[in-house]
């Protein structure tokens, strides 16, 4: 029995990139990281990126250009990764947590407005799956309130909203090239900068909190202490990894998509027999094939699968536990909505594998999937 892992990478393609490095004197800021920086805001239309260690420090970096002070609150999904609010709880903002959609698994733009307070300073969204939020809604909320729109675009290199790339609606974009993303550098990210006035200060904030960017562009003669900051710049090695990775990245996402529309087809007849949600699409959104999963109708039936799955040798993996319900959550900060969906939605959620080179496996996943509800 063939074992199909949730996700495989390899860098094969990129071992050549990566050993270039090895032969040159280098710095951080160095070609590989400038080149990918060019790619980037030219694939997105950005203002500016900036690379990253990790999508992590892409988002704190967001907090400190957001200016926020203790006290401060940040309207977010409670169903998010953790560092969607640690970011901000490390500023001393409170992260305020709301609902999410039940069609999309993304925030809730009813509840953000519902949940706004005179110490409100943010609106931080995840575009989950890389299907995004109603952007156009809660840009309209944040233009009424004048709040900062921050992207957790973690998942979405490559995906749209009506034809703008997710990560440039706000004035901050978030990426994550982690290994589970679908370009990947190992353990990195990019903040990408939509608001043109605050690009000196981003860079500055990204070099230590000095002025270095400005001298190694020849505007000054030595660089000095400016502001926060800390070390955010990758190393030359991480870059030359993404810089290949990126020069792939048409072919990459379109092995994905082509993934995701085979799952789609093969399983679009579970829900309207059995009470499967699977993944859906608004209008407007062009995703990125990042990810596939089931919501099942309870959490037993979820587990079920999930270890029916496993002894067949197939990978399926559950995703978020809610922040509100957790320890740091309740501690740092508050709820801010009714909470109906995400609590009654996560426990059912069931990721499937999905990565470049398992096309051929996805009829199999799939008949295994079907044969579970018949033997139900």
């Amino acid at each position: 029995m063939k074992k199909i892992p949730f996700n495989y990478f390899t860098y094969e393609a990129d071992k050549e990139e990566v050993a270039r490095v090895c032969n040159d004197n280098f710095e951080d800021n160095g070609k590989y990281t400038q080149s990918c920086r060019k790619t980037l805001e030219k694939l997105t239309g950005a203002q500016t990126a900036l690379l990253t260690d990790s999508c992590t420090n892409a988002l704190e970096m967001a907090a400190i250009l957001c200016d926020l002070k203790p006290g401060d609150e940040v309207i977010m999904p409670s169903y998010t990764f953790v560092t969607g609010a640690t970011a901000f709880v490390m500023r001393g903002a409170v992260p305020v947590f709301v609902d999410c959609l039940p069609e999309t698994m993304n925030i809730d733009p009813e509840a953000i407005e519902t949940a706004i307070t005179c110490k409100t300073k943010a609106i931080v969204v995840m575009h989950y799956a890389a299907i995004a939020c109603d952007m156009k809604c809660i840009q309209a909320i944040a233009a009424k309130y004048n709040l900062c729109v921050i992207e957790d675009a973690a998942q979405c290199i490559g995906a749209t909203y009506y034809g703008k790339y997710l990560g440039t609606f706000g004035s901050f974009g978030a990426i994550s090239f982690h290994y589970t993303k679908n370009i990947h550098c190992g353990h990195g990210g990019c903040l990408l900068i939509n608001d043109p006035e605050v690009v000196e200060r981003a860079k500055v904030v990204w070099q230590k909190g000095t002025n270095r960017e400005s001298f190694c562009e020849g505007k000054v003669d030595k660089y000095t202490w400016q502001d926060i900051g800390s070390s955010y710049v990758p190393s030359e090695f991480v870059a030359a990894l993404l810089h290949s990775q990126l020069s792939r990245i048409a072919q990459i996402t379109s092995t994905r998509v082509k993934i995701w529309n085979a799952y789609h087809d093969y399983l679009k007849n579970l829900d309207q027999s059995i009470g499967v949600q699977l993944p859906s699409v608004p209008k407007g959104c062009q995703h990125n094939g990042h990810m596939y999963f089931l919501r099942m109708p309870d959490e037993d039936m979820k587990l079920s699968l999930k270890e029916y799955l496993s002894v067949h040798g197939i990978d399926a993996v559950s995703h978020y536990v809610p922040l509100h319900d957790s320890p740091a959550g309740k501690r740092f900060g508050r709820v801010g909505s009714d909470m109906t969906v995400t609590s009654s939605h996560y426990n059912r959620l069931l990721r499937l594998p999905l990565w470049p080179g398992m096309l051929d496996q996805v009829p199999r996943i799939c008949e295994l999937i079907s044969d579970f509800f018949i033997k139900k």
